[in-house]
């Protein structure tokens, strides 16, 4: 099942989401219909909030970022076999050098913006199956779990950006808010 998209502006995706209780869902078919519509809309990880539902899990596949490079683009090693779901995660330590990168989300689109995060970040989750993980990751793959992380505790990437940016953006935030944008996959807005 394919949801739409939560757009910015909903007081769901401002939301600190609560843990999942094992057995409360299906978590198996939950996980299978954020992948769904993660892939209907082109993007790379889906949090809850972005569905509507205010509990903490998110899917990631950064694959398609790898599919996607040009002829002369190495893939990245941190994202081969990178599709993961994580249920009730708690970032553990995140560690490395702030580093930059243009991140754009599927609640705000046609925006992107330069958000600074350290490079690595070790998690502890919940797959499916209930198995608990402590896992680290670096690189880009530790920026799109820090991405959707951010999400389930209401916080978006364009609360990272400087003031000036985010002056600049003022507008496009606002019109979005209202259902004033051209995206190319199903949204839900607040006020429209």
């Amino acid at each position: 099942m394919i949801y739409p998209i939560v757009a910015y502006g909903d007081p769901v995706l401002r939301k600190e989401c609560r843990d999942i209780e094992k057995g409360e869902l299906d978590v198996k078919q939950l996980a299978e219909d954020m992948f769904e519509t993660m892939y209907a809309a082109s993007g790379v990880g889906l949090a809850a909030p972005q569905i509507g539902k205010d509990i903490r899990i998110f899917v990631v596949d950064g694959q398609p970022i790898n599919e996607n490079l040009d002829e002369d683009e190495e893939p990245n090693p941190s994202l081969v076999g990178f599709k993961k779901v994580f249920i009730n995660a708690e970032i553990l330590e995140e560690d490395g050098d702030d580093w930059a990168y243009e991140e754009g989300c599927l609640s705000i689109p046609d925006v992107r913006a330069e958000v600074y995060r350290p490079e690595k970040v070790k998690i502890k989750y919940f797959d499916t199956d209930w198995n608990e993980h402590i896992e680290e990751y670096e690189d880009i793959a530790a920026r799109i779990i820090q991405h959707e992380y951010d999400h389930i505790d209401g916080i978006l990437f364009t609360d990272l950006i400087s003031p000036l940016k985010k002056q600049l953006l003022k507008k496009k935030l606002t019109n979005i808010s209202k259902g004033v944008v051209n995206a190319d996959y199903k949204m839900r807005f607040a006020k429209k």
